[in-house]
């Protein structure tokens, strides 16, 4: 059964090392046992020059997700491949996360989204609350 691990690599060579494990397992046979590699980004705008660019930023710096069916051809083709440090884990030991965690990691637009989310509350007087949504103001009237 495939499980989510998080491999950590050097930083800014995550696309490197998911290629670099993906040929590997071709070269070695252990495709079956690689399900998917992904590298956690999201999508960020941004102003430059006056105008509004999107681009893609890493969402976790030094982190690749891997979908692996753990055996010990496969920690070691993980393990051996240039530019990898180890498992995310306990003594460097592949500590399977949950796939909820796996999902809300990958689905970054969402997170992103929840994340730019950050409620603040007053509570006025005369039973009147504001709520303050990044920029957004809702004044509400509390029934008596």
């Amino acid at each position: 059964m495939s499980r989510w691990y998080i491999i950590h690599a050097y930083s800014g060579f995550e696309n490197k090392v998911r290629d670099a494990i993906h040929s590997e397992a071709s070269r070695m046979g252990l495709d079956r046992f690689v399900e998917q590699i992904e590298v956690p980004t999201e999508t960020v705008t941004e102003i430059k020059r006056g105008k509004r660019v999107e681009t893609e930023r890493k969402f976790m710096p030094g982190y690749v997700l891997a979908k692996l069916e753990m055996n010990d051809q496969v920690y070691h083709l993980v393990k051996n491949t240039p530019k990898v440090t180890g498992f995310l884990g306990p003594g460097g030991k592949p500590q399977p996360i949950p796939d909820a965690q796996a999902a809300r990691m990958l689905d970054t637009r969402l997170a992103h989204f929840e994340r730019s989310l950050n409620r603040t509350t007053a509570v006025l007087g005369g039973g009147m609350v504001l709520l303050l949504l990044t920029q957004i103001f809702v004044l509400l009237r509390l029934p008596s």
